[in-house]
This record gives structure tokens, C-alpha cells and sequence, in this order.
């Protein structure tokens, strides 16, 4: 039987935060190849600390009207380092240790290994026809959701996003001058009866400008920003508010601490609240199955609750490096189904073509429309119009009715 009496703790980063900041400039060097040619392959990481930002990994374009991949790939590396400067402009920084305009950008991206292309393209066979298009690496993925919350998310850190996203929007607007772009969040949420009631803890370390604020007064800039975005009713006189607990906040970004790519995965998914198979997402193509086949178990677990077949469910893919087809399919609805999981799991495989470029064509994934999500997590947000966040779609609900 599952508890449905406890307490449980998710935390967020804001876009400031070091490793956020080089999510945010992989995931835009993505962008910038995915627009140049919907094929390209790209496994950008990037590393950033005070006043240098390295960037290196692989990355691939097709030939196109006569001419060659690596030809092209010299036309588009002369835009990283910009790339990247608009993305800390963007975020907001501008301290004298690292400032959009005056950090050194070091670009080592080089081509992708040509054993990894052929594995994820693969070989032509004897009578000239091609072999399907394999997974590009080995690995483990897990999706989840859950009806505790609108967006069939985790409360913990679907609200631990809301917070810091929504400070970010009054920085940028102007209302808040006085907050740098660096934030922390942390929520204890008490469950009762398996759902959440009332916040017990909440921290938020958010770096400011003006060295002469208390943790006190940053606690009251705050808190009428926290106040909006969490439920009525959450915030009692029983909640313990943590704001700067060690005082003063001014040294933000990679000058305080060194950024990395793909550093905070459990902030990316579900807070801790679900298992994940340890790849990260940011800076990769929709052919890396880390990212797309995350996606894809995503959608077909949020898609299974907002069925009515579960209340909640954890989705596992699982896939070889140049096979094409899902290793296995596992399924777990914790005691909430209304069909046996076995069934489920029949229904999801049939439902969705589970191969990468399944993935990708019934996702949309060869599209520019990654930056978006560096930061404020990949799960739990309003799929747009232009295919972002197209894994949060509910469109599979009456087929998997239809099929369990």
C-alpha cells in the first residue's frame, strides 16, 4: 500500500544558476543547427565559470545541394560565441566578473564521430535499401505523471518551478531592479490522504544587487510573488519561510560557482518523485534517445493518466545503441490502474511508434524550440503553438481507451 501520509521535498534552480546558464547556451547552439537543417546532430556541452565560457562536444550537418557536411559546418561555427552572449544577456548578466560582453567564449565543437553516425543513421543493406534508424546511445528512460496537480505533475517541483519562474518574469519586467538572475527554491509539501495540502518548508536563496538587504527584506520583496503562484490555502502559519537563510547573496552565476551541462536532471524531470535513467537532456539532438525517448515516456504516461487509466503511472524505454526498437516497455501504476499495467503496456507500444524517428516525427522534434526549456524544468508545461513542449499534448487519450 502506498503512503498517503508524508512529507516530500523538491527543489528548483532559476535560468541564473551556473549549470542553467550552460543548459541555456547548449540547448540555443541546438536551436541555431536544428534551424540551419532539421537533420543535424548535435551533442553540445558547455562549461562556464568566472569570466570564461568553454563550449565543446559534436555536432554534424547533411550535405546539401552539392556540398559537403563538414563544408557547412565551417559556415555556422563563426555564430557560437554569439550565441552564447545572447543567452547571458538574456538571463541578465552583467556582474564585473562575468558580463555577456566582455566573457571569453571558447568554442571546441568539432564533427560528430563518424561510428555514431552510422550506428544512429544506419547501413544500407545488400539490395541498397536502408536499415532502420537506430537509437544513439544505450540507455535507460523513465516518464511519469500523476493527478495531484493540474499538469499531471509532482506538486513539490511544479511549484518550486512557479516560484522562481515567476521572480525571473518580474526581474526582467523591471518591478524587481534589485534582484540578480541567480535563485534557488525548495518546497516541503504534506501530503494527506496522497494529496497535497499545505506547504511545511519553503527556502528560496536568491542572489540581490543591493548589498545593503537583510535576508529580511528580500523575504519581503518576495513573498507576495510566492503568495500568487502557490494555491490558496498552502501557505498557513504553520509554514517555515527560509529566505537567504546564510545572509547575504551577491556573488551570482558561474562567478560564484561553475557552471556544467546537464548538472541538474532531477530539477529537469520530476523533482525526485520519479526514477530517471541519469542522461541528461540539454545541448542534444532528438536522435539521442537520453532526451527524446524521455519525452516520448513522458507523453504516453501523462497521456495514460489524463485517460482515466491510472491516477498514476512510471514509464520505462528502454533502448540499444543502432536498434531502432525499444528494448522493453515497462509499466507501473502503483495500485491505481483500472486496467492490469500488462495491458498498458500493450496499449502504449501500439499507439506510438517507439523507434527514434518515430519519436521525433510524432513529437516534431526536428524543430528549433529547446532553449525554452533549460530552464524552470521539461515536464508540466503548456504545449505551444509552434510544437514546444509537444510531449505534453493529451491526444492519445481516447486511442489508449480505445486500446486497453
Amino acid at each position: 500500500m502506498t503512503r498517503q501520509n508524508y512529507i516530500f521535498t523538491s527543489e528548483s534552480v532559476s535560468e541564473g544558476h551556473p549549470d542553467k546558464v550552460c543548459d541555456r547556451i547548449s540547448d540555443a547552439v541546438l536551436d541555431y543547427l536544428l534551424a540551419e537543417d532539421p537533420l543535424a546532430r548535435v551533442a553540445c556541452e558547455t562549461f562556464a565559470t568566472t569570466g570564461l565560457v568553454v563550449i565543446g562536444g559534436e555536432i554534424g550537418l547533411p550535405a546539401r545541394d552539392g556540398r559537403p557536411g563538414p563544408e557547412r559546418l565551417k559556415d555556422v561555427m563563426g555564430r557560437i560565441g554569439e550565441i552564447a552572449r545572447d543567452c547571458i544577456k538574456d538571463i541578465g548578466y552583467e556582474q564585473d566578473k562575468f558580463h555577456w560582453n566582455t566573457c571569453h567564449v571558447l568554442n571546441f565543437l568539432h564533427e560528430q564521430s563518424v561510428d555514431i553516425a552510422k550506428g544512429v543513421a544506419g547501413e544500407a543493406s545488400s539490395d541498397g535499401t536502408q536499415a532502420a534508424e537506430g537509437a544513439g546511445d544505450q540507455g535507460i528512460m523513465f516518464g511519469y505523471a500523476v493527478d495531484e496537480t493540474p499538469e499531471l505533475m509532482p506538486a513539490p517541483i511544479l511549484y518550486a518551478h512557479a516560484i522562481l519562474r515567476r521572480l525571473a518574469e518580474a526581474r526582467k519586467s523591471g518591478a524587481l531592479p534589485m534582484l540578480g538572475p541567480d535563485a534557488k527554491s525548495q518546497l516541503s509539501i504534506r501530503y494527506e490522504g496522497g494529496k497535497p495540502v499545505e506547504v511545511t518548508q519553503l527556502v528560496v536563496s536568491h542572489q540581490h544587487l543591493d548589498p545593503s538587504l537583510t535576508s529580511a527584506d528580500v523575504h519581503a520583496i518576495i513573498r507576495p510573488y510566492v503568495e500568487e503562484v502557490l494555491p490558496e490555502g498552502w501557505l498557513n502559519g504553520g509554514t517555515e519561510w527560509h529566505v537567504n537563510p546564510t545572509g547575504k547573496f551577491l556573488i551570482g552565476g558561474p562567478d560564484g560557482d561553475a557552471g556544467l551541462t546537464g548538472r541538474k536532471i532531477i530539477v529537469d524531470t520530476y523533482g525526485g518523485a520519479a526514477p530517471h535513467g541519469g542522461g541528461a537532456f540539454s545541448g542534444k539532438d532528438p536522435t539521442k534517445v537520453d532526451r527524446s525517448a524521455a519525452y516520448a515516456a513522458r507523453y504516453l504516461a501523462k497521456n495514460v493518466v489524463a485517460a482515466g487509466l491510472a491516477a498514476r503511472c512510471t514509464l520505462q524505454l528502454s533502448y540499444a545503441i543502432g536498434v531502432a526498437r525499444p528494448l522493453s516497455i515497462y509499466v507501473d501504476t502503483h495500485g491505481t490502474g483500472q486496467a492490469d499495467d500488462a495491458a498498458i503496456e500493450k496499449a502504449v507500444a501500439q499507439v506510438m511508434d517507439l523507434t527514434p524517428r518515430g519519436i521525433r516525427t510524432h513529437l516534431g522534434l526536428n524543430r528549433p524550440v529547446y532553449a525554452r526549456t533549460a530552464a524552470y524544468g521539461h515536464f508540466g508545461r503548456a504545449p505551444e503553438e509552434d510544437g514546444g513542449f509537444s510531449w505534453e499534448r493529451t491526444d492519445l487519450v481516447d486511442t489508449l481507451k480505445k486500446n486497453v
